[in-house]
């Protein structure tokens, strides 16, 4: 939630200032900033304990990061739809993964 309500801020910030009418390349830049932004605190959650995990969970960051731009645009229709989408197809895989047994590793 703080990532989506981020994203929208700065995106808000940045049509309320005036900077988005000034210079036509301002909001391309916000935009980019908060790609990757997002993307590093993605980074720091897949990798940690000197192993690759939670994938999910930075995907999961990235979506809410869109969906806040999609909000901070006005777009809150394409942010709602994107939000059911991101549940539907987290809840689909996580029922999924579920019914999917894991390959048990060999023992030496």
């Amino acid at each position: 939630m703080l990532v989506s309500l981020g994203a929208a801020l700065f995106v808000l910030v940045t049509i309320q200032s005036g900077m988005a009418q000034v210079d036509n390349s301002a909001m391309g830049r916000i935009l980019q900033g908060i790609i990757t932004g997002v993307g590093f605190v993605g980074a720091g959650t897949i990798f940690r304990e000197d192993r690759v995990r939670g994938l999910t969970s930075a995907t999961a960051i990235w979506v809410s990061a869109g969906t806040g731009i999609a909000a901070g645009l006005g777009l809150w229709q394409l942010g709602l739809l994107g939000t059911g989408f991101a549940l539907i197809i987290l809840r689909l895989m996580k029922f999924a993964e579920g019914r999917v047994q894991q390959p048990q590793p060999p023992h030496y």
